[in-house]
């Protein structure tokens, strides 16, 4: 039950954090269309800045819980590192429990009050003169925060596991760096 939960968590995070990766993407496009219209044809937008912006932050906070399934959150590794996986999962257990679940329930208590507010008002950036919508990007804030909760509580049943068994259960493998994927091709003499 605890493994298909975490296999569900995980493919919920990398599904969630994969699309919004396509957000790359109209990034680029958009902010080609600004430096294009800026400097070849002196007619700046006024709406670049604040969806770039918009963008990115929903790009980031969207990859928050993919991020967590994968142990690429920042950590205190010179000391971590040194311990056995059973007194990790121990600490980790311990930190979840008192810090990561209250501050994500914040996240998601004080992101519904911020976007129910925003949608109610139908609030637009105060940043530019275009008055770019944002209430819907609001919600990004309880969407990111129920996803983090969601893989919080499959990395606690990690740390259950790994108290039990002696080594962590990592999640499967699903992008590899292109500088890996070349250091194997050159030591296969595939270069």
């Amino acid at each position: 039950m605890m493994i298909r939960f975490i296999q569900f968590a995980d493919n919920l995070s990398a599904w969630f954090a994969k699309s919004f990766g396509w957000v790359i993407i109209l990034m680029t496009l958009g902010m080609s269309y600004e430096v294009l219209v800026r400097y070849a044809l002196n007619s700046p937008t006024t709406w670049s800045l604040d969806v770039s912006f918009i963008m990115y932050g929903t790009l980031f906070m969207m990859g928050g819980a993919y991020t967590l399934s994968r142990g690429g959150h920042v950590r205190g590794d010179f000391i971590y590192r040194l311990w056995r996986p059973r007194t990790q999962a121990k600490v980790d257990l311990v930190l979840y429990l008192f810090f990561f679940f209250p501050g994500v329930t914040a996240l998601v208590l004080t992101g519904w009050k911020y976007s129910a507010r925003s949608w109610g008002y139908g609030e637009v950036s105060v940043n530019s003169p275009a008055g770019v919508p944002i209430y819907q990007f609001k919600t990004v804030i309880v969407a990111a925060g129920l996803l983090l909760f969601i893989q919080g509580i499959a990395q606690v049943m990690r740390c259950i596991l790994c108290m039990r068994e002696g080594y962590w259960r990592e999640a499967e493998e699903d992008v590899r760096e292109t500088e890996e994927i070349l250091i194997k091709q050159r030591a296969e003499g595939d270069l």
